[in-house]
């Protein structure tokens, strides 16, 4: 469906003050259409900490005049203590975050330009922002587009998987205490800058470590977890998500617990927009938003409700690869979530008689114990835990799996007759019993081609002292059998006749799964164990299912200073057996020709570990980040950030220097020593 509706003249407003019910003021960058001079209008919010004015500028672009274009007073609010806007910020989704939110979106309201209709939108932290600020119920809030968000921020954020501590939570953690910590603009702030910029410092703490003082699933997360009570959102949501992206499962909890309208849209795309999605293919994205708020916010029939609630794109099978530009694959549609059409299939993971080795069959084979212990270092092909779809600058996908399963149990199909189409979560159940107390559980479901090659499908893990809650988990008794029920992250698939569906078991996956306090080795029963495969029979409708192309993007206003550099580097020391990954993200140094202001940003990331030893595990990150115009301000952040650990407990150490030029303002290292708890 293509966007032929006729367009609006947009005035651009740099910024826009926005009070809080305590006085402060948040910083906006609006953008007005002309005949809100006329009528009123509705309003659509987005509101996240990555600095309006330099940070998320561009990404601003290719939205928010678009939808200001078609009739909305769209506005870009900096979170308090970020950007311009006053005050701290001292961690993420804390209550004063939503308590902002719900005094903008009044103030907004009551506006001369504004009907009293809000809408919120974002992706990412604005995607769970929405969420948190719908089950607040401001009452001129009236519906909410949440994309790559969560439901719940225990077990599906970059802090914990499956009730393990992943590398996730050092990799945003460091650089959300590099971000958070940047100087406002002068320009904008006034003289107070200096002193704004310094109580911001004051306030840092590596929040990476916060984190991992709450390794249960505790009152910490459950805060802003809107799953906990779905209820409370009351107005309608829009959820989407990318088969690349780490936030995915979302999209189907969602519109399987929620109690209002929703519609889902899933596609094969990272960490990004559908409009510039990649892989692709793209949509045209900001239609179907248009569309969305057109309906709720205006009250237009635009068909919009008319649409299957869910529209998933299934990938075909494809050869293993760290980028892809697109994926081949087709968009079906489902006219409810969980959906009648999808049937569960079950196999069995039957002995082979081979010591790594099995089968998946229809009948369960003859019970038969198989132990596995992988390397520590086991997992090297896994890709990221988050993949943003940077453009072919590095390799965030997974890789082909053969080196990882030579690692690990595998289970293996007879060559399939006919195509097998998948859609949702596939379920691993496992009978096992581990030698360790403490032990994790890798499930990767994988695509084997005639030529041998495997590619990653989909995958879960589950830290085995959360067997039965993640709020209270209790340790192994070592060499007791236990039965064990592994979801694995929801997904479209289509397996091509003459491939095989493989199933492969590992006890660590490094660098994304932070290993357990020792190494343990699993024994499964083979011929007790099954995998449920979420059978989709196509649909005739879903060859109904479209979307128009990618909108026309704006033409950047950016000028390169010097160019970005992505790179991933595995490298093994001969002498030791250690091995250690290497992740550069350069962004490059850029001028924003309007605003004058020049950016740059290097995220240097590396891990080591022994195969042997889990207690070897070491992560670190390096951030450098510089801010300045030609108006006298040069401001940069240098951090460096680190987790280690013994088996009792984890070692956080971080440090943090500010400059203003080539004098430092600022310098403050912190080191935190954390009990292990079953993890």
């Amino acid at each position: 469906m293509s966007d032929a509706s006729p367009r609006s003249a947009v005035r651009h407003i740099e910024t826009m003050w926005i009070p809080m019910s305590d006085g402060t003021r948040l910083a906006a960058r609006v953008w007005m259409p002309e005949e809100a001079e006329r009528q009123k209008l509705p309003a659509i919010l987005e509101y996240i900490p990555y600095r309006r004015r330099d940070g998320t500028r561009d990404w601003d672009d290719l939205s928010h005049p678009y939808l200001a274009a078609h009739g909305y007073v769209c506005v870009r609010l900096d979170i308090r203590g970020t950007g311009d806007s006053e005050g701290v910020i001292r961690d993420e989704y804390l209550k004063q975050e939503q308590d902002d939110a719900v005094d903008a979106i009044a103030w907004l309201a009551q506006q001369p330009w504004c009907n009293g209709n809000v809408g919120m939108m974002g992706i990412s932290w604005g995607g769970f922002n929405s969420l948190q600020v719908a089950a607040r119920r401001p009452p001129a809030l009236k519906a909410i587009i949440t994309y790559c968000s969560t439901d719940d921020r225990y077990a599906d954020d970059m802090h914990y998987m499956g009730g393990a501590h992943i590398t996730g939570n050092l990799e945003w953690g460091s650089t959300f205490f590099s971000i958070m910590g940047r100087s406002p603009d002068p320009l904008i702030v006034g003289e107070g800058w200096r002193r704004m910029w310094l109580e911001r410092l004051e306030a840092m703490t590596p929040v990476f470590g916060t984190w991992l003082t709450h390794q249960r699933r505790d009152e910490y997360w459950k805060h802003g977890s809107v799953g906990e009570d779905i209820g409370r959102i009351q107005c309608p949501v829009m959820a989407v998500g990318g088969w690349a992206d780490g936030y995915t499962n979302t999209v189907f909890r969602l519109l399987k617990t929620l109690k209002v309208p929703a519609q889902g849209i899933v596609g094969p795309w990272g960490h990004k927009y559908g409009h510039v999605g990649v892989p692709g293919p793209a949509i045209g994205y900001l239609t179907e938003s248009l569309r969305w708020w057109d309906h709720w916010l205006k009250g237009k029939d635009t068909g919009i409700m008319q649409e299957p609630m869910l529209r998933a794109y299934v990938q075909d099978s494809v050869a293993p690869a760290s980028h892809y530009e697109t994926r081949p694959g087709r968009w079906v549609s489902e006219p409810s979530w969980p959906s009648a059409n999808i049937v569960p299939q079950t196999l069995h993971l039957n002995d082979a008689g081979l010591r790594q080795n099995g089968t998946l069959g229809a009948a369960a084979g003859k019970p038969a114990p198989l132990a596995i212990a992988s390397p520590q270092t086991m997992g090297s092909a896994g890709g990221e835990w988050c993949p943003y779809g940077l453009g072919g600058l590095g390799p965030e996908l997974p890789l082909d799996q053969r080196g990882d399963d030579a690692n690990s149990l595998v289970f293996d199909g007879e060559p399939l007759a006919a195509p097998l189409e998948i859609l949702g979560a596939p379920v691993v159940t496992l009978t096992l019993a581990s030698d360790q107390p403490v032990a994790t559980a890798v499930l990767r479901l994988n695509d084997v081609a005639p030529d041998g090659q495997v590619t990653r499908v989909t995958y879960g893990l589950l830290n085995l002292t959360h067997r039965e809650s993640h709020a209270a988990p209790t340790p192994l008794a070592p060499g007791k059998s236990y039965q064990i029920r592994i979801p694995l992250n929801d997904i479209g698939h289509r397996f091509a006749a003459g491939h095989r569906v493989r199933v492969a078991i590992s006890t660590a996956y490094w660098p994304i799964l932070w290993p357990a306090p020792k190494a343990a080795t699993l024994t499964l029963t083979a011929g007790s164990s099954t995998l449920s495969l979420p059978v989709r029979r196509p649909q005739a409708s879903d060859a109904q299912v479209t979307f128009g192309p990618p909108e026309p993007l704006p033409q950047s206003d950016r000028t390169t200073l010097r160019p970005g550099n992505v790179y991933r580097h595995v490298t093994m020391d001969v002498a030791t057996g250690a091995q250690f990954i290497e992740v550069l993200r350069d962004d490059g140094r850029s001028t924003h020709n309007g605003t004058g202001v020049t950016t740059e940003m290097v995220k240097h990331l590396r891990y080591r570990m022994h195969p042997a030893d889990p207690a070897t595990a070491y992560a670190e990150a390096d951030h450098d980040l510089t801010n300045r115009h030609d108006q006298g301000w040069e401001t940069r952040i240098k951090s460096h950030c680190a987790i280690a650990c013994t088996a009792a407990e984890f070692i956080v150490e971080a440090d943090l220097q500010a400059f203003e030029g080539e004098q430092r303002v600022f310098s403050r290292s912190w080191t935190q020593r954390i009990p292990r708890d079953l993890m």
